[in-house]
């Protein structure tokens, strides 16, 4: 597999605390899935978790060369959990954008500090030979 696409992110997790207290459920329910809603909420800090997801998606929409267009929707990038490192699960446009790539595999990283959430997203495509391991 080759590397086709990578982006990184560091978002402000006291910028993400205002935007929740200042719009509250019309923020989050534009920007993240239910199940991201559901695991943030449940934390005990959760405007981190919740900078944390929004930086994967800037970094995902980086790694898919889009940013925030060509159909690639902030909910059509989500980060799941299963007991290990966190995923990545695309839906929608930033699905077709990866198919179109010629996506096979992705690999998230999250760490933050007190104030800073950063995360990076690699994407993993067939080798230039079409190999299809």
């Amino acid at each position: 597999m080759r590397i086709i696409g990578l982006g990184i992110d560091a978002t402000e997790i006291p910028r993400i605390a205002d935007t929740m207290a200042a719009y509250g459920d019309r923020f989050l329910q534009r920007v993240f899935t239910e199940g991201e809603i559901a695991y943030c909420s449940g934390r005990r800090r959760a405007a981190q978790h919740f900078a944390a997801r929004f930086a994967v998606k800037e970094a995902a929409m980086k790694a898919l060369g889009t940013g925030h267009s060509r159909g690639v929707l902030w909910r059509d990038i989500e980060v799941v959990r299963r007991g290990g490192p966190p995923q990545l699960r695309l839906h929608g446009g930033a699905a077709r954008r990866f198919e179109a790539m010629g996506g096979r595999d992705s690999l998230v990283t999250i760490t933050h500090t007190d104030t800073l959430a950063f995360a990076q997203v690699l994407l993993f495509g067939h080798d230039s030979h079409g190999d299809a391991e």
